[in-house]
């Protein structure tokens, strides 16, 4: 249950101003088509972390407690440094052709645009943290879809209104402590 709980929180707060939330926006306002964006985004996002989980886990089994240990305190302050970082959608991510339909279309999309983003990142740490693959990945798809659906659902103007700097300095304030926790022996150990 811990690993879902924070799986969950950290991908929600990390997700807040994030390109793919920018990316749920811009495909809400293209296509005016809220349902089949947000089952695209939750298909794209299962897969996308289920993958990230996988590597996570096959990680944590190739390093010994000691390695991982350093590999995973480092990686999560990193990823407390990444959160400072305001992220930006590249005007080119939309551009995808409608052929696929708006499902197909935010499916493809949402999923590159995810690869190697912060929370995917951040679901490899998780899960190589965690021994529970679907806990992390059942808690990082969620978070995804508790950042994603609003803004799919009221658009622009609910984004506008999220306090995006204290957010992200939350989810980086997590990042730290899980960092400093796993330096100090709390992990593999």
């Amino acid at each position: 249950m811990d690993a879902f709980l924070v799986a969950t929180g950290i991908v929600a707060l990390a997700e807040i101003g994030d390109k793919t939330q920018l990316l749920s926006l811009v495909l809400a306002a293209r296509y005016k088509r809220p349902w089949p964006i947000i089952l695209g985004i939750f298909v794209a996002t299962l897969a996308n972390h289920a993958l990230a989980g996988a590597v996570g886990n096959w990680l944590t089994a190739l390093m010994g407690p000691v390695v991982l240990r350093w590999t995973l305190g480092v990686s999560f302050l990193a990823m407390a440094v990444w959160m400072l970082i305001p992220d930006k959608l590249d005007d080119g991510e939309t551009q995808t052709a409608p052929r696929f339909g708006v499902f197909g279309t935010t499916l493809m999309v949402f999923f590159l645009a995810e690869m190697g983003d912060k929370t995917q990142v951040a679901t490899v740490a998780l899960a190589a943290r965690y021994p529970d693959l679907l806990a992390v990945v059942a808690g990082t798809t969620l978070g995804m879809m508790i950042a994603n659906v609003p803004a799919v659902l009221a658009g622009e103007k609910l984004a506008a209104k999220l306090p995006t700097r204290p957010l992200h300095a939350l989810a980086a304030a997590i990042f730290a402590a899980l960092g400093l926790y796993a330096l100090w022996g709390g992990v593999g150990a």
